[in-house]
């Protein structure tokens, strides 16, 4: 008996079978379709994750990896990727800021298997100070030729550089952690710190813009939880930062980081972000420096500037040349020629006001930091209070400036967590690997948050133009993060030292700025969310 098929089965005509053959067909379409149901209900789609990322660590891998499965992969071999600094104002020699200093807080328990609050809302405060002898050669001031301008990059021999088709652009993670969508009634700096396994949005071998100093993976720093805690507001959930959005937000404007080295910390942080997505072009100078977004012809720019005020150095009344002087009732003069031509402004400021300065208010010495020849005279101002001056100064004049119509965010005063001291005391955030689960305050900090609250308040009143002014108020939240510095990994040296000598000396350390990746990404993620909230308002307000 013979079997014909109608012609059309793949384009071949019919002809006879033998029994034997319908068989061996029946069979092999039997088999096809167990081995199917196997693979159906034990999939492998994990195994494909970890040979893809294990292959490739470009942006193609973690495209991939989220396409492929919903879990998070992370990876422990990095790059010393960073950026030559070229800024030619490395400041005086520094000195300690007045006697205040963080007490040990107290240990956080293992992490977490769950997304779950990390610490409680009580709150301890300790004003007492340790101090200890300067260590010599051993001191590196963590404000010193850290933060010169780039205008180029060293070349890398990691070949995973980020790709920028859309092809390779990763995928929003926003849907994973948010329950409670962000509203603009939310309070957006009370809240807790939640381990979140889903990562950073980037390492620092998708990333070529890191100053080594924040390189702490590249340094050898060999923990990793630091870079997994997010910022959960009390009220609501802060979404994840979308590259593309914040790009298409930003369309056609500028935003500038002015500031110190922390400013610069936060700058690296968006670039490297938003490198996930799209290359920038380097179209900086030695006075500012620029990345241009070509897609969406966004502009990132930082311009230096420690005090935001005013700063010179020749010879005024008693003070001698060399010395810096602050005019704190003279905005920087290095950015101001720029303001109009910003969208969006973030400042930074605060940390220097602890080196050697003059303050000149009125065309008057008023005071100085760790310099007053003349014990006879009478300091009219301490540095705390100089700061707060400066702030006022510095936001009065943009919200005066008749052609500036931008968005001004303040980012608060970042707390420093040297523990035991000062930088150059013995001061060490060595062996902090987690948040702290109770808030210890800093009564330096503290002041110095003060001072720049109530200048910002002053500012306000004296607005004439049309620009916003919004306080990113960081200061609490970031006060737990006693784990999110470099502390002693500020170096790829291989032989430096990590942990305390046996006197019990900490090694020298950074405990002032962010490791890269880590908590110095959320300050973007509430920088893009004040934007979303004052463009998109705008957009829906009635024409």
């Amino acid at each position: 008996m013979t079997v014909s098929l109608s012609k059309g089965f793949h384009g071949i005509a019919a002809f006879p079978h033998k029994l034997s053959s319908i068989v061996v067909t029946v069979g092999g379409l039997a088999l096809f379709l167990v081995l199917g149901s196997l693979l159906i209900s034990h999939p492998i789609s994990s195994a494909i994750t970890g040979y893809i990322y294990n292959a490739n660590h470009s942006v193609n891998a973690l495209t991939a990896i989220k396409e492929i499965s919903q879990s998070s992969i992370r990876n422990s071999d990095y790059g010393n990727a960073n950026v030559v600094d070229k800024d030619a104002d490395d400041g005086s020699t520094s000195q300690a800021p007045p006697n205040f200093s963080n007490s040990e807080t107290k240990d956080i328990v293992d992490k977490p298997e769950t997304v779950t609050p990390l610490f409680s809302s009580t709150t301890q405060v300790d004003s007492s100070s340790k101090s200890g002898n300067p260590s010599g050669s051993d001191i590196v001031d963590p404000l010193k030729n850290s933060d010169r301008i780039s205008t180029g990059l060293h070349n890398h021999s990691d070949d995973s550089s980020p790709k920028t088709s859309e092809e390779t652009t990763p995928t929003s993670r926003n849907e994973e952690t948010n329950t409670n969508p962000v509203n603009l009634d939310c309070d957006l700096y009370h809240g807790h710190w939640i381990y979140d396994s889903n990562g950073p949005l980037y390492t620092n071998n998708t990333c070529p813009v890191i100053t080594q100093m924040q390189n702490c993976q590249g340094n050898g720093r060999p923990d990793h939880d630091y870079q997994n805690y997010r910022w959960k507001p009390a009220q609501c959930d802060l979404p994840r930062f979308d590259p593309r959005k914040f790009l298409d937000l930003m369309r056609g404007k500028t935003l500038a980081f002015i500031g110190d080295s922390v400013a610069r910390n936060q700058m690296e942080s968006l670039l490297c972000i938003l490198w996930q997505v799209e290359a920038p072009k380097n179209r900086g100078n030695r006075k500012m420096q620029r990345w241009h977004f070509k897609s969406t012809n966004v502009m990132i720019a930082r311009i230096w500037s420690s005090w935001l005020v005013h700063r010179a150095s020749e010879r005024f009344d008693f003070a001698p040349a060399g010395v810096d002087k602050l005019h704190l009732d003279v905005p920087d003069e290095t950015f101001m020629e720029f303001i109009p031509t910003f969208d969006v402004v973030v400042l930074s400021s605060g940390h220097w006001f602890a080196k050697q300065s003059v303050y000149i208010l009125n065309n008057e010495i008023v005071g100085g930091q760790l310099w007053w020849p003349d014990k006879s005279r009478t300091q009219k101002i301490s540095n705390v209070q100089a700061f707060g001056i400066s702030v006022e100064t510095i936001l009065t004049a943009l919200v005066t400036h008749p052609n500036y119509t931008g968005l001004t965010i303040v980012r608060s005063y970042s707390p420093d967590h040297y523990e035991g001291g000062a930088w150059n005391t013995g001061g060490s955030c060595t062996g902090k690997v987690k948040p702290a689960t109770e808030l210890v305050e800093n009564g330096f900090t503290n002041v110095m948050h003060e001072q720049q609250v109530t200048g910002f308040n002053k500012a306000v009143k004296k607005q004439t133009n049309t620009s916003e002014l919004r306080l990113m108020d960081i200061t609490e939240a970031f006060g737990y993060r006693r784990d999110g510095h470099p502390g002693p990994y500020r170096s790829p040296d291989p032989n430096k030292i990590t942990k305390r000598g046996p006197d019990g000396r900490p090694p020298p350390q950074d405990c002032l700025h962010w490791c890269m990746p880590g908590p110095v990404d959320t300050w973007n993620e509430l920088v893009m969310e004040i934007i979303r909230r004052e463009f998109e308002g705008k957009q829906n307000l009635p024409s």
